[in-house]
């Protein structure tokens, strides 16, 4: 209870008066709205406001929201290639904001959480079901939101799964549409009527705080009425102290009527004591209780001081303020001493509250400028005129990888936070959407191809039996001049029409080949000299001296290329057998790894000469070495281009240091490539 001359300290001290403290209805705002507008500390003895449990709820959950959420939802229904990713976005900026709204319906106890990720989607459905028939609402919030996380991200998981399958049976990325989920159907509805209950509890609370409202009014009318009472002090007393606990044991009632309320009480309560004049000695026992009772709310309030969770600490201290409101006065001696103790801790943690708003804020400001940064570099990368499927990919790892990045960066400011984005979410579907008209028209020639293809294949098979072996033989080539200058197809017909192709053209030339097989005896006499030779590699035990030792396998090598073709079914084989010998010795002889890999790969490609095809080996060959350097200086690029947006990072030299490692090893990796593809060209000259 306080007195006058409490107030009087209270105005002194400049604390917040009660038409600046924020009601619920202003509350219900995300956390950058906080920072801007300031957080108001909590003020005095008798701070003439309440800023309730359910408030400093919805402000701890709104800051969880913004910093660390930034959740996509698990509902995937867009199928175009980067719209997932793009709709995950928009779910992230959004947020959730009908969870702020009805987090005041929460009772302070919440069931226990258990791992729901375990769980398959039915039985998430049966227990979200659970919940909602056979729970009160207001103590399964976390666990309904816990559902909802797990169900979308099975549900995601298996959209993912249908689409590899349907991409990995030939089908285009962009084609593919997920079929309806009945689960995600009965989700929704069970998630709706949650809702609906839980807006229900939310509004039956607010009608009881009329109620007591109503109740608290009332009670005071009774306090004022005691005054002018004709029956004995103790029994007007008894009836005063009725009074009290019965204001006690009465609910929250509506948070703008929170400040006059109490003012009203407590000048009724002041009334009361200065005219009814209690009993002295009771009215001391009063005021030492009251003492007791407050230096216990200091020391309690001091313990708050090193709770490493502000948030945490602040809540709690505004309990403790509800708590020393309902605390009536101490004797005047310690009034002054023990309101400066829990004013000085108020202070002190106020202090760190604002402070903590104060780092989210310039962090809010620091991500718009990286993001800002991400939309200027999406921009760049829309100017490209992609001429082919390749650089489409290549645009579209850069952009994805800027939507990764998007992910990874908490909220800007509130005023800026959805220009921002929207401002990235329209670069990136202007160009997927410019991407899947490109695909269209690309489909459309690849079937137009296709047709052409199969038209080649049934000229070869018509002529693939043919016994006029010269004539037959200059057509196929031909044909397949002209199979080369046809561009794709689709995925899905490539290899089947080409199999198709190569099976024709293998017919005639395997037919020829059996023709032209009178070297039979001397493919037979090649297979004796070079099993020999392999016995003689396997038994070769080379000295101390690593170059003689290399010297003699190179001239091993030199023999085995210098014999003959041996039998075609033997040469694989063979050749497997050649390569283990030789390798062997290579891996024996300690040499620095990259130049044995090398002198391995020299070794295999000089085989090719007694390949019958050795171009197209070699062509082969080099084929998948350039498309390796490729992929690495693509890799590189991407690496060159996105370290800058980590120089500002917390862990920016521990990033950059892992980045250039990649980049130095990725250089090195091409530099060898390259050396190998001299070596298939010096092959290919001699």
């Amino acid at each position: 209870m306080q007195t006058p001359d409490e107030n009087a300290q209270v105005n002194n001290e400049g604390i917040n008066p009660v038409n600046e403290i924020p009601t619920t209805e202003n509350l219900d705002t995300p956390v950058s709205d906080a920072i801007e507008n300031k957080e108001i500390l909590v003020s005095s003895e008798i701070l003439e406001t309440n800023i309730s449990e359910k408030n400093a709820e919805i402000q701890q959950q709104s800051e969880i929201n913004e910093i660390k959420s930034e959740v996509p939802s698990e509902q995937v229904n867009d199928t175009q290639e980067g719209g997932i990713l793009t709709n995950e976005l928009e779910e992230l900026e959004n947020g959730s904001e009908s969870e702020e709204q009805d987090e005041d319906v929460e009772s302070g106890v919440q069931l226990p959480l258990m791992d729901y990720s375990v769980i398959s989607k039915e039985e998430l459905l049966v227990r979200l079901e659970d919940f909602i028939e056979n729970q009160e609402i207001e103590k399964i919030r976390l666990n309904v939101e816990n559902i909802k996380t797990a169900f979308y991200k099975k549900h995601r998981a298996k959209i993912e799964e249908k689409k590899k399958i349907f991409i990995e049976a030939g089908g285009e990325p962009e084609a593919f549409i997920s079929e309806e989920d009945p689960h995600e159907i009965k989700f929704k509805e069970l998630y709706k009527k949650y809702k609906e209950l839980r807006t229900a509890f939310t509004e039956k609370i607010e009608k009881e705080k009329q109620d007591n409202l109503q109740i608290k009014n009332k009670i005071i009318e009774e306090i004022k009425e005691l005054v002018n009472s004709k029956e004995s002090i103790n029994k007007t007393y008894q009836n005063f102290r009725d009074l009290q606990k019965r204001w006690r044991e009465t609910g929250a009632v509506p948070q703008t009527e929170v400040g006059q309320l109490w003012q009203n009480y407590h000048h009724q309560v002041e009334q009361f004591y200065d005219v009814i004049k209690i009993n002295q000695e009771l009215r001391d026992l009063d005021l030492k209780k009251n003492l007791e009772e407050k230096i216990r709310l200091c020391e309690r309030s001091e313990e708050l001081i090193i709770e490493p969770e502000i948030l945490k600490a602040f809540k709690k201290l505004q309990g403790l303020h509800d708590q020393w409101r309902e605390i009536g006065p101490v004797p005047r001696d310690k009034k002054e001493e023990v309101w400066e103790r829990f004013k000085q801790t108020t202070a002190t943690i106020n202090k760190k509250h604002q402070d903590h708003f104060d780092v989210l804020k310039a962090e809010f400001e620091n991500n718009l400028e990286a993001k800002t940064m991400i939309c200027e570099k999406a921009e760049e990368i829309i100017k490209f005129e992609n001429k082919n499927p390749k650089e489409w990919e290549e645009r579209t790892k850069e952009l994805v990888e800027l939507q990764k990045l998007w992910k990874t960066i908490g909220p800007a400011p509130k005023k800026n936070n959805a220009k921002v984005f929207m401002r990235f979410k329209e670069t990136c579907d202007t160009f997927f959407n410019a991407k899947k008209d490109f695909f269209k028209s690309l489909k459309e020639e690849q079937n137009n191809n296709l047709q052409l293809k199969i038209e080649l294949c049934i000229q070869v098979e018509g002529i693939k039996d043919s016994s006029e072996w010269k004539k037959t033989t200059d057509e196929i080539i031909t044909l397949q001049k002209k199979w080369k200058e046809i561009g794709s197809v689709p995925n899905k017909h490539s290899d089947l029409v080409w199999k198709r192709f190569r099976a024709a053209c293998d017919a005639f030339f395997n037919r020829k080949e059996q023709h032209f097989a009178s070297q039979i005896q001397e493919e037979q006499e090649n297979l004796k000299l070079k099993n020999e030779l392999i016995e003689k590699i396997e038994a070769y035990v080379p000295g101390e001296d690593n170059n003689e030792a290399i010297v003699s396998l190179k001239e091993f090598q030199n023999e085995w290329m210098n014999i003959g073709h041996v039998p075609i079914k033997m040469k694989d084989e063979l050749q497997k057998k050649f390569r283990e010998a030789i390798n062997k010795h290579y891996s024996n002889l300690n040499l620095d790894r990259s130049k044995t890999e090398m002198m391995q790969f020299k070794n295999r490609i000089q085989s090719y000469s007694n390949e019958d095809k050795p171009k197209d080996k070699i062509y082969s060959e080099k084929l998948k070495i350039n498309d390796r350097i490729r992929a690495i200086e693509g890799d590189l690029h991407l690496w060159e281009n996105n370290i800058g947006f980590f120089s500002k990072s917390k862990n920016a030299e521990a990033l950059i240091k892992d980045f250039n490692d990649k980049i130095q090893k990725a250089k090195s990796e091409i530099q060898m490539l390259k050396e190998r593809v001299k070596m298939l060209d010096n092959i290919k000259k001699e």
